[in-house]
């Protein structure tokens, strides 16, 4: 590794290589680098870095970020753009500023703050300066059925559509052209699902003054509701109103949820780095925990909506042999970690019928999940189409133990579960299964 003459000051540059390795770095970079412990040649030992360009090559896409170095007693705030291509990553810093280290009250106020913007919305996402996306939270893979990895480096539009205001201007593409904030955009999810959501946005500014992409939230609206009325402030609920008052208190947990998810989740991959097992253990505890409030907030909602006697489901064209093939998709990686095979529809295989995208996704979500907790490791779970009729039906099958005849109709009533003792479950799932499949 050598270091390399800078011919602006104001720009620190430097390169690692396909493994990680700092190959040339200007001054600053390369003293930053030895003084975290990093060797000539080594690894790039500055973590926040290392990290941006591991996720710059895994995505095979620029990324620009504001990151925070803690450098001794100091912190030294940096805007890096991380270039991918064939042999490693160009890292480019356009702002390095040092200033006293935060106390940990201050970066836990900071963070409290943060949280409390994103409380109100459904999901949360980043995009670059070409509207791809960067960061989507883990809620996503429920509201779209598609895994966080799926929509990382795609376009924003790939996954919604756009739709005009009153003036026939799109509010994001005007902010996208002035670099600036949007707080209107309605947008509907591409698909066959016809959920409509709120997007907002803040412009993220790069060290050099640049405009480097937005920083958004995605908050649903109620498919009951005009698109002329979707953008006016909704009242303050009373806390008798309950469908209101379930809804605002869905959302404060879901950010937070998704927050503590997202970062068990990290400290269990150690991106920066092996820590102790013990500690791999509780994040990983962390993130089952946070996921099992998640699917209980999920529940409560759902069964908040369908209890409703205005209830009612979208009557749309589906295809239920897709549909199965998604929802196994989407648990593939759950059945792996237990050795279960899921035998799903052939490629070519289809079940045209009517229902609505998203609810009929649910209950096969349901079901599978079902047979994949309750079969033994190493075994198989069947997924079988039939249509009998006018009728199109779908048989999940699994080697589990089974369920005696005395219990058949009471795990369909709410909170029942075939073992009371049995934890994280919520004992609303075949419940809210069963009246999604009814109400369809």
């Amino acid at each position: 590794m050598s270091a390399k003459a800078k011919p602006d000051p104001s720009v620190v540059q430097g390169r690692v290589d396909d493994q990680g390795r700092l190959t040339t770095a200007d001054p600053q970079l390369l003293g930053l680098h030895s003084r975290a412990g990093g060797s000539e040649g080594g690894a790039l030992a500055v973590p926040q870095i290392a990290a941006l360009a591991r996720l710059a090559r895994r995505l095979n896409i620029t990324v620009s970020r504001g990151l925070i170095a803690a450098d001794g007693d100091r912190d030294i705030d940096l805007w890096v753009r991380a270039e991918p291509d064939e042999a490693g990553v160009s890292l480019l810093i356009t702002s390095w500023s040092e200033r006293p280290a935060r106390s940990p009250a201050y970066a836990a106020n900071d963070e409290r703050e943060a949280d409390f913007a994103r409380a109100t919305a459904d999901w949360t996402w980043e995009t670059d300066d070409s509207l791809r996306f960067t960061m989507v939270s883990p809620s996503i893979t429920a509201t779209a059925g598609r895994r966080q990895d799926e929509l990382i480096g795609r376009q924003l539009t790939s996954l919604l559509r756009f739709i005009e205001a009153g003036d026939g201007s799109l509010p994001i593409l005007t902010a996208l052209a002035e670099q600036r904030r949007f707080d209107d955009q309605i947008a509907e999810l591409r698909g066959r699902s016809t959920a409509r959501y709120r997007l907002t946005g803040i412009p993220l500014i790069d060290g050099g003054g640049r405009f480097a992409g937005f920083r958004g939230q995605a908050t649903s609206i109620p498919a009951w509701l005009p698109i002329s009325a979707a953008t006016e402030e909704p009242e303050e609920p009373r806390l008798g109103d309950m469908p209101a008052f379930g809804e605002r208190l869905d959302k404060a947990l879901r950010a937070p949820l998704d927050h503590i998810i997202a970062s068990a989740e990290a400290i269990h991959d150690q991106p920066d780095g092996p820590l102790r097992r013990d500690y791999t253990v509780y994040a990983h505890d962390i993130a089952s925990a946070g996921r099992h409030l998640l699917a209980l907030v999920d529940d409560l909602v759902d069964l908040q909506a369908i209890e409703r006697a205005d209830f009612r489901t979208e009557a749309e064209p589906i295809d239920l042999a897709e549909i199965a093939r998604r929802a196994a998709g989407l648990l593939a990686v759950r059945a792996a970690d237990h050795k279960i095979r899921i035998d799903r529809p052939a490629d070519d295989e289809t079940l045209p019928a009517t229902g609505e995208y998203r609810r009929a996704l649910q209950v096969m979500m349901n079901l599978l999940t079902n047979a994949i907790r309750y079969s033994p490791e190493g075994g198989q779970v069947w997924i079988r189409l039939e249509q009998d009729g006018g009728q199109a039906s779908v048989c999940i099958a699994d080697q589990g133990r089974g369920i005696a005849i005395e219990d058949q109709a009471r795990i369909f009533d709410k909170f029942e579960r075939v073992d009371p003792t049995e934890a994280g479950t919520t004992g609303l799932g075949l419940y809210i299964a069963r009246r999604l499949a009814r109400a369809m």
